[in-house]
């Protein structure tokens, strides 16, 4: 069973297209700090931090502190609620698609 819970707080936290930039940046590299995410990001380091906060919330990524640095990285597991609800309706479309083309065969003379 999907639990609605974790879809939302995967959904919500994904919607904001900054975070969402944050988000896959971090994607893209082994480890990242809030120094390098900042770089070029047009967006200040508090408001990087605050929204790596919320995708350590979220668990989207973690965290690993080393000397004054710390080094974030995604995790993978955390968009599992979402791709199992996206899977559920995918079943769903699908089901729909298939008796449209066979109701289109019938029709069609």
């Amino acid at each position: 069973m999907i639990e609605a819970a974790n879809v939302t707080a995967v959904l919500r936290t994904l919607a904001d297209p900054t975070r969402r930039a944050v988000f896959e940046r971090v994607v893209r590299s082994d480890e990242i700090t809030v120094v390098e995410l900042t770089r070029g990001s047009g967006v200040t380091q508090g408001a990087i931090s605050q929204h790596l906060k919320s995708l350590k919330q979220a668990g989207l990524v973690a965290e690993r502190p080393e000397g004054r640095n710390v080094y974030y990285r995604a995790e993978p597991e955390g968009l599992a609620p979402l791709v199992d609800w996206l899977g559920h309706y995918g079943v769903f479309w699908r089901e729909r698609f298939a008796n449209l083309r066979t109701l289109l065969k019938e029709i069609d003379p």
